[in-house]
């Protein structure tokens, strides 16, 4: 299978704007106007950032739209997706939680803080598209999934034991742990792209394989 890669900017677009949209909604109404309002304050802009290092761009949530494109209909695939992706950055977030407390390389604070820095948004991009997406009838009668059974997830066992490393013990435990979390992502993200439907969750599955492979490459690094 073909993954696709939009551009960086353009998927960030897409993604952020969904969260604007839920955000902002229950205050402003679907038709409302998107400039100056009856208080005079402007709708909220939409940062638009490209690559790692790169100078954001602030677009109006219509320029967004435009850049962005507009999502096609939701799939069982897209909500599961989702779902699931929560629960593995939950994880993701307190090993970098444990590195920041813990880690011994200045290497391993500064891959878990972008790790946290990347991930936690991406929750709440999650979780915004969830909740406006709620009751659609391709989420209808869907099933539970087990955290436990995702590619890449560490064991209960394993959590314990890297809470109680420390120093180059912790680092390099740490490292075998998320180099491991981060290829079940991928691999979750690439199965996913087959069945998905609404272009905001293809490219948040598309962003996701480009930014974990790129904090592969720089975990083995610092292996």
């Amino acid at each position: 299978m073909t993954v696709r890669h939009p551009s960086r900017s353009g998927a960030l677009v897409a993604v952020l704007l969904t969260v604007t949209v839920a955000l902002t909604g229950a205050c402003s109404g679907d038709d409302a106007p998107s400039g100056e309002g009856s208080s005079g304050s402007s709708a909220p802009p939409v940062i638009a950032p490209d690559g790692p290092g790169d100078p954001a761009e602030t677009l109006t949530p219509e320029e967004a739209r435009e850049a962005g494109g507009q999502g096609s209909e939701p799939t069982a695939a897209d909500f599961s997706y989702l779902r699931m992706m929560i629960d593995h950055h939950g994880q993701a977030l307190e090993m970098a939680r444990l590195a920041g407390e813990r880690a011994e390389d200045e290497g391993v604070t500064g891959i878990s803080e972008r790790i946290a820095g990347t991930q936690e948004p991406e929750i709440e991009i999650m979780e915004a598209w969830l909740t406006r997406n709620a009751g659609h009838e391709a989420d209808a009668g869907h099933e539970e999934h087990d955290p436990g059974s995702m590619p890449g997830m560490a064991t209960e066992e394993e959590m314990a034991e890297l809470g109680e490393a420390e120093g180059a013990e912790f680092d390099a435990l740490f490292l075998d742990l998320m180099i491991t979390h981060h290829e079940g992502a991928l691999t979750m993200s690439a199965e996913a792209l087959a069945g998905i439907g609404d272009v905001t969750v293809e490219q948040l599955a598309n962003e996701v394989i480009a930014t974990q492979s790129a904090e592969i490459g720089r975990m083995e690094e610092l292996r």
